[in-house]
């Protein structure tokens, strides 16, 4: 580093406001998040340091605060986290700001720090190369270039007051003249009235114009410049949003969605296509959940901060393992294979009772038993290990998937490719098993194999290594805190007990006798049933509550269960007031 880079790195900087020291070290921030989500944007946007610090955090955090976070914030869990990574890093940045303040290589040394944090997370992430560290590096060095000159457009010195003074002069002095300025360097003898002329050395780096030259500064002072701050605060600004818009476009969320365009057009008809739903099988009562959810409002729940965009010509599924032989699906040889349509109701196990995390679709695929027997799964098999495109693990059980029910590898959700939220190109659906051991987004990999040799993602972190769906019910309306009319009153909901159905929902008011519902039609025993009653309602409180009994003649039982390890049990009941 030459002299003048010392300088900046040294400088004291006392007499900038504490309002700007703040800014610089938040735009230098920004500017560091940008070039970062930049160089993201073409290794792998969950390199991007705030995306691969989230995921870092979401891996090291208990089970019961991940519950706490789904149950509070529901789906909007990971814009949550986001914000607040952002919102710390903001006050760090600010922090660093005042620090370089004091001195500021001491802000540089933190942004620098930061950026080895945000390399070691992206290398902790399961599908993580060399590469993925470039992000956070690149950022960091931007990151502290940007506060180095944001510092030396706020701390003018009187040196450099007196280089720009001496460099006017000498263009002025130039112009007037039309002949080139002497070097500084030389030595110009100055006539003295007292004696015989003596050598004067010039400042070095100024030019001998003939003119009064400004006398050099006696040590070095810094001025605040408001300006000079201001105008680089902006350069970096735009900077850091043209390095995020960069990184956004190259990420490719445009591509993934053009290529569920391009999908959409070659998307066979199922060859064994679902049977029509029954006109019963939706009651049509306004504020009850409807038969199927559609698309937009199906819930979402997985780990993956940034939603993965899988190029469906270069998407592989590989199945390996315990199998006779291993082989390697193209997008193009699933969708050649004979697909087949079911109405799969999908149920989170973090849902609590009576929560919003179950939803209903028509799922398009192939049967995921068809393909396993194919490559040759042995017999001591019992587990199939699958893995996303982020990394995430699934363990779901052999003989689940293998009984004659309808375990796809979906390409499509009510009558569209499916979105890449839910999974595009390709998602696990399993009727019957919590999502967390059934129903794998983006799957890129089946590894065939035993539970007691392999674990998948949840189960180390206290959940269990199997999942099956407990029987549930839920009451939609009226809601809890709802102020009701005397009289007849409508209360219904949904329940659900996957691959075993619903046989009977009954409903009782203010632990009275249990009131049998008229239930909706279904598509089979894969789906949820919406069911209804009329209760009459006096004035004041009333607590309703619900319990479904299954086709195996098994009553949800009244017993409250949290949803870890293996699912909620428990009564939904609600309480409203009657006037």
């Amino acid at each position: 580093m030459n002299a003048e880079g010392i300088r900046e790195g040294t400088r004291e900087s006392t007499g900038v406001p504490t309002w700007a020291a703040v800014l610089t070290g938040l735009v230098a921030a920004a500017v560091a998040l940008g070039t970062a989500q930049l160089v993201a944007g073409l290794v792998d946007p969950a390199a991007a340091p705030v995306v691969a610090v989230g995921g870092a955090v979401i891996d090291a955090t208990p089970a019961g605060l991940k519950e706490w976070a789904i149950r509070t914030f529901g789906s909007g869990d990971k814009p949550v986290l986001l914000t607040g990574i952002v919102l710390v890093l903001a006050l760090i940045a600010a922090g660093l700001g005042l620090l370089a303040r004091r001195r500021t290589a001491y802000g540089m040394a933190g942004l620098a720090v930061f950026g080895l944090v945000g390399a070691a997370a992206a290398l902790s992430r399961p599908d993580a190369g060399a590469a993925h560290v470039l992000p956070s590096l690149a950022g960091a060095a931007a990151g502290v270039y940007a506060l180095s000159r944001l510092w030396r457009r706020a701390t003018r010195s009187d040196e450099d007051d007196y280089v720009a003074a001496s460099r006017a002069a000498d263009r002025a002095a130039e112009a007037r003249s039309h002949t080139p300025a002497q070097p500084v360097s030389d030595v110009v003898p100055v006539s003295s009235p007292a004696g015989p002329a003596t050598p004067a050395v010039m400042r070095p780096g100024t030019m001998s114009s003939g003119l009064r030259q400004p006398s050099a500064p006696a040590a070095e002072a810094y001025a605040f410049d408001r300006r000079r701050l201001l105008n680089g605060v902006t350069a970096g600004v735009v900077v850091a949003g043209a390095g995020g818009l960069g990184g956004w476009l190259l990420s490719g969320r445009k591509n993934g969605e053009l290529a569920r365009r391009g999908v959409a057009k070659v998307l066979p008809r199922a060859a064994r296509p679902a049977a029509p739903i029954p006109a019963g099988a939706d009651l049509r009562i306004p504020g009850l959940t409807p038969f199927v959810t559609p698309n937009a409002d199906f819930y979402r729940v997985d780990t993956a901060l940034v939603v993965p965009t899988v190029d469906p010509a270069r998407w592989t599924l590989k199945i390996h393992g315990l199998v006779d032989r291993p082989v390697e699906l193209t997008f193009a040889d699933l969708l050649k294979r004979p697909l087949t349509e079911a109405d799969v109701t999908l149920t989170c196990v973090s849902n609590e009772v009576g929560g919003s995390y179950a939803g209903n679709a028509r799922w398009l695929g192939a049967r995921l038993a068809d393909v396993l027997r194919d490559a040759g799964i042995r017999r001591e098999a019992d587990m199939l290990l699958s893995v996303s495109e982020d990394g995430w693990t699934c363990g779901t059980p052999v003989d689940v998937v293998m009984d004659g029910r309808d375990a796809l590898l979906a390409v499509a959700m009510n009558g569209e490719v499916l979105p890449e939220e839910h999974g595009f190109p390709v998602r696990q659906v399993v009727p019957g098993l919590y999502g967390y051991v059934s129903a794998t987004k983006w799957v890129t990999e089946i590894k065939v194999t035993r539970f007691d040799r392999d674990e998948a993602y949840w189960t180390p972190r206290g959940w269990a290594a199997k999942g099956p769906i407990k029987t549930q019910s839920r009451i939609d309306l009226p809601r809890g805190g709802d102020k009701v009319r005397a009289g007849r009153t409508t209360v219904a909901g949904v329940a659900w007990a996957q691959h075993r159905g619903i046989d009977a929902v009954e409903v009782r008011v203010d632990g009275a006798g249990w009131q049998q519902a008229r239930l909706a039609g279904t598509t089979g025993p894969d789906t949820w049933r919406q069911w209804s009653l009329e209760v009459d309602l006096t004035p004041g409180r009333h607590t309703i509550a619900v319990r479904a009994t299954d086709a195996t003649g098994y009553t949800q039982t009244a017993d409250e269960a949290p949803p870890a390890p293996d699912g909620a049990t428990g009564y939904h009941s609600v309480t409203v007031t009657v006037r």
